[in-house]
């Protein structure tokens, strides 16, 4: 067992108390150096046993070794016991509480016990030497008892404080993960409310501006698109910020990431009133067409009740997969768009053919758009593929298991 001296020895907080320890060992050896065996010299062994006193607490284990050593020496020398030999309890009692590892302490006990021995053969007087011996290993053993029992309670509370110290950690990891969480959010949803509707702006900005003069009816339906988008875009990002300045908004019932978008349950608390995404796509795909886009819809299967996060998935993968088929194949070309029910999830595949007009001035792509989709993906444990066809064009498929099922996240790119 260890422990880590700079915290539980704190050496610096006990130094005038260490000096007047060795203060008191220093006089009781000068107290008796004129009627003492040994006289002075042994003074000078008092002496030392002080000096290296002052260091208990910072090299518990030297200290005991050196105030062994001169133990020794008085015992060689024939002195006996002496007062100062005080010196050799606190010198014990300061390695089994302070020392790194605690067998330091069991093998300074077992010097002590050998040393009580020697003490005890070398007491003089009325009481016979094994008496005296099992008087000092009393005194002795009490002396180890008590600086274990020190050293297991302060050890003790060193846990406890580490313990609080790590759950402070933990804490504060999952505040910043669940800022940093919050923040990839706001951003995704910022690309799928901004980025799209750009994309659809400028395109239509683009036509409008190359057909004022030939064709001035076709050039106000565009700039109507454009003014028709725009507002969208705003109030989309007024939903948005009115939720990020509400924290304790019931859109956080809604689903990951439903803040400020179609389906989103902030929007009124009676589900008789609440937008359902699924529901917007044909109105999504007719802004789409009016871009310019060549855009068909199917819907398979039976549709199970999905759960609003999961249905706002569904719209920004279809919305996601028509934007980059506007920015990327151009206006004109052929879109898609199948939402297949398949009983245990739900299939989304958006099929461009590539062949539409390249745009006058394509529209600046952040590169998030993919990102944005699988990160939405494997929130409900799905898997997305996006890529090339080799009959030209580019498809996007995710499939969305429903919440009855638990399959594995799978997230692959063509």
């Amino acid at each position: 067992m260890t422990v880590n001296r700079a915290i539980l020895g704190r050496p610096l907080r006990g130094v005038a108390f260490d000096a007047f320890v060795s203060a008191t060992v220093a006089l009781l050896g000068l107290a008796g150096m004129a009627n003492q065996p040994g006289g002075g010299r042994a003074t000078l062994v008092g002496a030392a046993m002080a000096v290296a006193l002052l260091f208990r607490r910072a090299h518990p284990s030297a200290v005991a070794a050196v105030v062994a050593a001169l133990a020794m020496v008085q015992v060689v020398a024939g002195w006996g016991p002496l007062p100062f030999d005080v010196a050799v309890l606190i010198a014990l009692y300061s390695v089994i509480k302070y020392a790194d590892r605690l067998r330091d302490g069991v093998l300074a006990g077992i010097g002590a016990a050998v040393g009580v021995v020697l003490a005890g053969l070398q007491t003089s007087g009325a009481i016979a030497w094994w008496a005296a011996a099992i008087y000092y290993g009393l005194v002795t053993g009490a002396v180890w008892l008590v600086g274990l029992n020190v050293r297991t309670r302060r050890l003790y509370v060193f846990s406890l404080e580490e313990r609080a110290a790590t759950l402070e950690r933990e804490r504060e990891a999952e505040a910043r993960a669940a800022v940093a969480e919050e923040r990839t959010r706001i951003a995704r949803e910022l690309h799928d409310v901004v980025a799209h509707s750009m994309a659809v702006m400028i395109v239509q900005a683009d036509g409008a501006r190359f057909t004022l003069d030939r064709d001035p009816e076709t050039a106000r339906q565009a700039v109507k698109v454009v003014a028709d988008t725009g507002r969208q875009a705003l109030e989309e990002m007024r939903r948005l910020v009115g939720v990020l300045r509400e924290p304790d908004a019931p859109d956080a019932q809604a689903g990951p990431g439903a803040a400020g978008a179609p389906g989103d349950a902030g929007a009124t608390a009676d589900p008789a009133h609440r937008r359902l995404a699924l529901a917007e796509l044909p109105a999504l795909l007719d802004r789409f067409r009016a871009a310019g886009l060549r855009a068909r819809h199917a819907v398979t299967g039976e549709q199970a009740p999905m759960p609003p996060g999961l249905e706002l998935t569904v719209y920004r993968v279809v919305q996601e997969g028509l934007t980059n088929a506007l920015k990327h194949a151009g206006v004109g070309a052929d879109v898609e768009v199948t939402v297949a029910h398949a009983g245990d999830a739900v299939v989304v595949r958006v099929v461009d053919d590539g062949r539409g007009r390249p745009p006058v001035s394509p529209a600046p792509s952040g590169g998030h758009g993919l990102v944005g989709m699988r990160e939405r993906v494997g929130v409900y444990d799905g898997s997305l593929t996006a890529g090339p066809r080799l009959a030209g064009g580019w498809q996007v498929e995710a499939r969305l298991p429903l919440p009855s099922t638990s399959p594995t996240t799978e997230v692959t790119a063509a």
